[in-house]
């Protein structure tokens, strides 16, 4: 009898020692997953998206139909659209967050493009030349000068599916590795002047809006479904090289000064200058709805803010960021008025 009892006890000690270790086992391992540390996700400070605020790659890239697709576009933060010669555009394409194995097709810098990029710093500049005034003042300006002219065919390669002149394409992951290897100082992404978040009050509902050149036209069509303003060149989709249509989430229509230049290109086409120091008029596009802004740049080395009439700053939508610079006014498409409801008898 005893001897029966004294198993009976030491099986209940064994099934409380059992559960006192199962319970600290348990707490234990609940302790352990409660300190592990969370994820911290990063945003880029140029476009408000999931990324890195890594060193800033801007790429000259080719706008004519020719060039389509494009390479590596889809990937930018900020896109500027740049008017040249014949009223054509160019395309000054701003990496940060990621940046693409490749970008192309690469073509010549402007002199509208000196003023635009000193905002971000000392970038990594890329391109394919320029005219020979303009070099000098490219070695002379607080960027990095690597146009194709300095480089290796292992950061400028031929793409042989695409014709001359809008074959050649960066390496640009080869090029930032380079540039590291060799401690070069980039300059890292920087807010450019505007801040991401809620849209302001008010704004008018927008279908669409298209921007124009002399020889180019752009259209943005408000995607509910994406949540961005889907691109159109001469009213047919512009795609990317992966086969994505090109679209922001903030669309931006920058009204600036467009006036000759001292340069011109070798069939004597006179350059034309953008003016993006000063102040100005414009619109930002998002969410759907077109808000009439102002857009101030004290110097070139100056962030560019936007702001309402009334002097509140416009926060962007996060996100690709595409920045029409243009002299002329868009032609919006607006929602038809809602009908006015029958009164009641």
């Amino acid at each position: 009898m005893i001897l029966k009892m004294m198993r009976s006890r030491g099986t209940q000690f064994a099934l409380i020692l059992f559960s006192t270790l199962l319970v600290t086992s348990c707490g234990s391992e609940k302790a352990t997953i409660a300190s592990k540390p969370a994820k911290v996700i990063e945003y880029n400070v140029m476009s408000g998206r999931e990324g890195s605020n890594g060193p800033i790659l801007v790429t000259k890239i080719d706008d004519t139909m020719q060039a389509h697709p494009q390479i590596g576009l889809d990937l930018a933060d900020i896109v500027y659209i740049e008017q040249v010669e014949g009223g054509l555009t160019r395309l000054a394409a701003v990496f940060s967050s990621v940046i693409p194995d490749r970008v192309g097709p690469v073509r010549s810098a402007r002199i509208s493009d000196i003023d635009l990029l000193a905002q971000f710093g000392h970038v990594a500049f890329t391109y394919s030349g320029a005219q020979s005034k303009m070099l000098p003042v490219i070695a002379a300006a607080d960027l990095i000068n690597l146009g194709a002219q300095r480089e290796s065919a292992e950061i400028y390669q031929r793409d042989i599916t695409r014709s001359t002149p809008v074959n050649l394409v960066l390496n640009a992951n080869v090029l930032m590795q380079k540039l590291q290897t060799q401690g070069e100082n980039v300059a890292h992404a920087t807010s450019p002047g505007w801040t991401f978040g809620e849209a302001p009050l008010g704004g008018s509902p927008l279908i669409s809006a298209k921007v124009s050149w002399p020889a180019n036209s752009y259209t943005a069509t408000w995607s509910a479904s994406e949540e961005r303003w889907l691109l159109s060149q001469r009213d047919l989709p512009d795609l990317a090289d992966s086969g994505k249509q090109l679209g922001p989430t903030t669309f931006v229509i920058q009204k600036v000064l467009i006036t000759p230049s001292i340069y011109h290109d070798k069939a004597g086409g006179i350059t034309p200058f953008s003016a993006t120091v000063g102040i100005g008029t414009g619109y930002i596009l998002r969410d759907g709805k077109s808000f009439a802004a102002n857009w101030q740049r004290t110097t070139a080395k100056s962030p560019t803010t936007w702001t309402l009439a009334d002097g509140t700053p416009i926060a962007f939508a996060p996100g690709q960021i595409w920045v029409a610079l243009t002299d002329t006014d868009p032609v919006f498409t607006r929602p038809a008025p809602s009908a006015s409801p029958s009164p009641t008898k």
